[in-house]
């Protein structure tokens, strides 16, 4: 992606924060669904549920992908499952998924069922395009970010979040201020995120080194594998959270525009996801939720959400 400044009104936290490292690794296209639909989540509250809006009986079209989920009487989505406060599953309770992507993907849940009823599918950055195209999932909600190429197989409802490429680096690390100090370092990046290419972009002479899973980078990093993990703002706040072994530094160097990941073509369901989007950020569900996961790490006042369709691929 064009390695452009991101907005200040868009970093979500200026702060340095820490967070905490998992040893899960990402799940593949076999892996086993999880079945049954997630309660409300201890981030968003019952008031938030309460006054979720429901679509109009009109806006769910006969023969349409809304019409199926309803029927079915449940949501499937795919997210990573071990990203806190984005999308985190309680490991006493499978069916519990709590974070930002968590709780827009069961106000969706709302939107079409008047209910939070969602199946989660464990899902990694090289498999989300497979388990949209083969009908496994209804939607990507997995700081999943928008691209032309990425369009051309998927289709992108919103965005919906404005994020971007940060670098991580141990806590003890004082010679790493940002993207502009790795010329020549080892630089841990994700198996398919942005930063594969990123990274050379702005500095040609680093050493790139992919990790199948952001939890994975950031072990590797801890374990002095290589000296920095670019990787998205969001997810590095999620892991750094509670993580006193890693920490930020610099502000994001990219602009990372999150989509709803959909099947491509799906013209009616696309819209409508859109709709539901334009409906909670008027009512302002969206920034609770923002103000309830992402926002309770630093003190960055609440962002603006990206203008839907403002951004190529969506």
């Amino acid at each position: 992606m064009p390695s452009t400044p991101i907005p200040r009104r868009t970093v979500l936290a200026g702060a340095v924060v820490t967070g905490l490292s998992f040893a899960l690794s990402a799940c593949s296209l076999d892996s086993v669904s999880l079945p049954g639909a997630s309660p409300a989540s201890g981030t968003a509250t019952d008031a938030l549920y309460k006054n979720a809006p429901v679509a109009d009986a009109g806006l769910i079209l006969s023969g349409s992908t809304m019409e199926a989920i309803k029927k079915r009487g449940k949501l499937i989505v795919a997210t990573a499952l071990d990203a806190p406060l984005v999308s985190q599953q309680d490991p006493a309770n499978p069916q519990d998924v709590e974070g930002f992507d968590a709780d827009l993907a069961k106000l969706l849940a709302i939107y079409i069922l008047g209910k939070p009823a969602v199946e989660w599918v464990p899902s990694a950055a090289e498999t989300r395009e497979a388990l949209l195209s083969n009908g496994t999932v209804d939607a990507v909600f997995g700081t999943y970010t928008i691209t032309t190429k990425r369009a051309a197989q998927v289709a992108f409802a919103g965005p919906y979040f404005m994020s971007g490429l940060a670098v991580a680096v141990k806590a003890d690390n004082t010679t790493i201020k940002g993207i502009e100090d790795l010329g020549g370092k080892t630089v841990i990046v994700q198996t398919g995120a942005p930063s594969v290419a990123a990274v050379p972009a702005e500095q040609p002479t680093a050493n790139v080194t992919p990790f199948a899973s952001t939890p994975q980078g950031v072990q590797a990093l801890i374990q002095g594998r290589g000296d920095a993990f670019v990787q998205d703002y969001v997810l590095l706040a999620s892991q750094s959270s509670k993580n006193k072994d890693i920490k930020i530094v610099g502000a994001p160097f990219t602009e990372e525009p999150y989509g709803v990941g959909l099947k491509h073509g799906d013209a009616d369901f696309k819209a409508f996801v859109n709709t539901w989007l334009a409906a909670i950020q008027k009512q302002g569900l969206w920034t609770q939720v923002w103000k309830a996961t992402l926002g309770s790490v630093g003190d960055t006042p609440t962002p603006t959400p990206p203008a839907i369709g403002s951004v190529p691929g969506s």
